[in-house]
């Protein structure tokens, strides 16, 4: 007789590992059914996009991925994604797309991308199991940074990858890091926008549309400015632009700590894989772009359910083309409110100038225009604006955020509130100022610090800040005793100070400041300290630039100034001036010599006033280019020959061409000079006169003012042949001729011509009848400030009695 069963009692041990064993059963049988479908939606998503390509069937879309997967060796979901990633290459309604009725099998491949062999090579089969793997692993790589963790560890395994990064373009031209894996967020934020600019890897690999294989770092280094702090972290790196139809829009980075090449097997390994992420990031791509055709009843709902005030505006425009308003489509609850409505106005379908008709007058209005026209997104500053608050008007502060999205406009108002404000003014204060505040509890010792002494003070704000005592051991040796004693001074006694002191980091030594103060508890102890640290390193180097610039102008000016007085000395050694006019040959002359005022070197101007043996008065007047020394020495050099020549009989021209060789053949001079001689025959009353590259003597006779007409000559040192004439004047009672350099007719940048016609105007109002007339002349025709030197000889026959 057999034994009666007795059943088990509910929470025994065999009822327990019995559940346990269904729950477990059922929960793995979810996670297949999970994975099915997930891979289900990316192979009938595949052949959609073969039905929308080729107008066949799904069966036939079906088969014709069966057999492209087979002929590239390849799983149905590996064809599957790439497919996906191809359909940016050809588009309904386009060439490639058959507008007929559905095709059959044998023509349902018509209308897609073909294949490019090249592009393709047969991959090893360790190469193609991985590709099959991580096409299933791509399923659950529902987002960028999800994606750069698959390929993190996908190609860890099999290329020693220690990094993933990926990079997607914007309307801007620039790059937007959208996913990474094995960086720090804070190098990942560096580098976070990139722009387009030449010597960057990643848009040198977009631009060109191929891969970047960067496998010598020294070699790399030089060519582009590569992402690492520091840079050596990663030795070989690979940038792959993922295959798009109208050229790549997204780039994948792979970055190997370890140096050498990347081999063929590897590079093939690679290619698969931007193959086969293109179609994850085209869907990454559609979801976030909204269809022109979505509901508009779903678009209204989103902005409904938003928290803020938001709005989406369509353009309306012009005949030109030009947007002239906007339709308002869909808007927030407190749109009404902001746009100066009760908040029962309906806001929806109204145009934007019902409101703002001074649209295009408004920042805001031209920001719309701007995001508009080039994709910018605009943020406005924070700005006062008056809105009605059940029913009563308030000023409040808001901020503008106008982002277009495709040819619309989504407009947020952002309202600041004064709490808001006043930390973003105190974060913009101590960023302007480069300072940071800080404070430490001396009962507690706990300390806290603003994000800006970190940066300061190149601390990693994961450290947390450094107590009080532990301050002076970041100075320099040399500053740590002084920061130590004021330090324990302020801890013990509370006495406050305001301290400079240097520290050394990777930016070098930097000038900081420290001003601190303590609050003390009902007994007078010191219980907490606050204070700030400011960065005075570019004031600093600065005042230092300054004093070293200062010290190289004084000592530059001492130099200069010193020259100056040797070469004024010299000149009136060389030059002496007559106290008063004399008469030569029957003549009354005056002499004048005014050195320049503007900088510090003397001219090369001189005259010769003498009587010759044979009872002629002999008249010179030169110039030489330059200042200094050079400029003093070739002057004494022409004005002693020039006199010696005439006196030994030399014709004028005869002069001068001697001159003009002296100064070609010198080998201290190699300058250029001009000069007028001109001699008087007291018997004939008649001035001979000769010229090289000089302005033209100046005569004055009854009232009436003329420039004598120059002979030819150039001016001395210029030509090895040079041609020089005589000219002539009779003088009469009366006379008055004028002899002088430049730098009393130029005024920069004026034509001379025009100083000439100055000084005939001058000369003519002041004939001169009276002693001292030359001074007269000079200040009616000389600035406050000269430029050049000025040298003039006053020559007058007197009248008869």
């Amino acid at each position: 007789m057999s034994e009666p069963v007795v059943p088990v009692e509910s929470g025994s041990a065999p009822d327990l590992v019995e559940l346990a064993r269904v729950v477990a059963q059922q929960r793995a049988e979810m996670d297949r059914l999970r994975e099915q479908a997930a891979t289900s939606a990316v192979v009938e998503r595949a052949k959609g996009v073969v039905m929308a390509l080729t107008g066949c069937s799904a069966d036939t879309a079906g088969e014709t991925l069966l057999q492209r997967a087979k002929a590239a060796r390849r799983t149905l979901l590996e064809e599957s994604w790439i497919t996906l990633g191809r359909s940016a290459t050809a588009r309904p309604g386009s060439d490639a797309s058959p507008t007929g009725p559905m095709r059959d099998a044998d023509d349902a491949t018509a209308g897609l991308p073909e294949t490019d062999p090249a592009e393709e090579p047969s991959a090893p089969d360790d190469v193609a199991d991985a590709l099959s793997r991580l096409g299933r692993a791509l399923v659950h790589a529902d987002t960028p940074q999800a994606l750069a963790r698959c390929l993190r560890d996908h190609l860890g395994q099999d290329l020693g990858a220690d990094s993933v990064m990926i990079y997607a373009r914007r309307l801007s031209g620039g790059l937007e890091l959208i996913g990474h894996a094995g960086i720090d967020d804070r190098l990942a934020a560096q580098w976070r926008q990139v722009p387009p600019f030449s010597g960057v890897a990643v848009v040198d690999a977009l631009q060109a549309g191929e891969p970047r294989w960067l496998e010598d770092f020294a070699e790399d280094s030089a060519r582009y400015l590569l992402i690492g702090e520091p840079p050596e972290r990663w030795l070989s790196r690979a940038w792959l632009p993922v295959p798009a139809g109208e050229g790549p829009e997204v780039c994948i980075g792979v970055l190997r700590g370890r140096s050498g090449p990347f081999t063929p097997r590897d590079r093939a390994h690679l290619r698969g894989v931007v193959r086969l992420c293109a179609g994850r990031l085209r869907t990454f791509t559609a979801r976030a772009e909204p269809t022109a055709d979505a509901p508009p009843d779903a678009v209204r709902a989103l902005f409904a359910a938003l928290p803020l005030a938001a709005m989406l505006l369509t353009p309306l425009r012009g005949p030109s083309g030009e947007p002239e308003d906007f339709r308002i489509d869909a808007a927030t609850a407190q749109v009404a409110d902001v746009l100066g409505g009760t908040g029962k106005d309906p806001v929806v379908g109204r145009r934007l100038r019902e409101f703002w008709p001074d649209l295009e007058d408004t920042p805001v209005g031209r920001g719309c225009l701007d995001a508009l026209a080039g994709g910018e997104t605009y943020e406005s500053e924070p700005f006062a604006h008056q809105e009605i608050v059940d029913g009563v008007a308030e000023l409040s502060t808001y901020a503008v955020r106008v982002t277009r999205l495709k040819d619309a406009l989504v407009v947020t108002w952002v309202r600041h509130a004064s709490s808001d404000r006043q930390e973003q003014r105190l974060a913009d204060l101590q960023r302007l100022g480069n300072l940071g505040w800080a404070s430490w509890n001396l009962a507690t010792h706990e300390a806290s610090w603003s994000s800006q002494v970190f940066s300061i003070l190149d601390r990693d704000p994961v450290d947390g800040p450094v107590p009080l005592a532990n301050l002076p051991e970041l100075a320099v040796s040399d500053d740590r005793p002084a920061l130590g004693l004021a330090v324990e001074n302020l801890a013990q006694e509370g006495r406050p100070f305001d301290l400079p002191f240097r520290v050394r980091g990777p930016r070098g030594v930097r000038h900081l400041r420290l001003v601190a103060e303590a609050v003390a508890d009902t007994h007078g102890t010191p219980v907490e300290v606050h204070g700030f640290v400011q960065d005075l390193t570019a004031r600093r180097r600065a005042e230092l630039a300054l004093v070293e610039s200062e010290r190289a102008i004084l000592t530059q000016h001492d130099v200069l100034q010193s020259e100056r007085t040797l070469v004024a000395r010299l000149q009136n050694a060389l030059l002496p001036l007559p106290e008063r006019e004399v008469n030569l040959a029957g003549l009354r002359v005056e002499v004048a010599y005014l050195p320049a005022q503007a900088g510090i070197h003397v001219g090369g101007d001189w005259f010769s006033a003498i009587e010759l043996p044979d009872g002629d008065a002999l008249f010179v007047v030169g110039d030489v280019a330059g200042h200094g020394v050079d400029a003093v020495a070739t002057m004494a050099q022409l004005r002693f020959t020039a006199k010696g020549m005439v006196i030994t009989g030399s014709s004028l021209t005869g002069a001068l061409a001697r001159l003009n060789t002296l100064l070609l053949h010198s080998r201290d001079t190699h300058g250029t000079a001009t000069m007028v001689l001109a001699r008087y025959r007291p018997a004939e009353r008649r001035l001979v006169w000769a010229q090289a590259g000089h302005t033209p003597p100046l005569l004055l006779r009854g009232g009436e003012v003329s420039y004598l007409r120059r002979p030819s000559g150039v001016l001395l040192g210029a030509t090895t042949t040079p041609r020089y004439e005589e000219a002539e004047c009779r003088l009469e009672p009366g006379d008055r001729v004028l002899l002088y350099t430049d730098g009393l007719v130029e005024r920069p940048p004026e034509n001379i011509d025009v100083g000439l016609a100055r000084l005939a105007e001058v000369v003519a109002a002041h004939p001169g009848d009276e002693t001292g007339s030359l001074g007269t002349l000079l200040e009616s025709m000389l600035e406050d400030e000269r430029r050049d030197d000025v040298c003039v000889l006053d020559i007058r026959m007197p009248k008869e009695r």
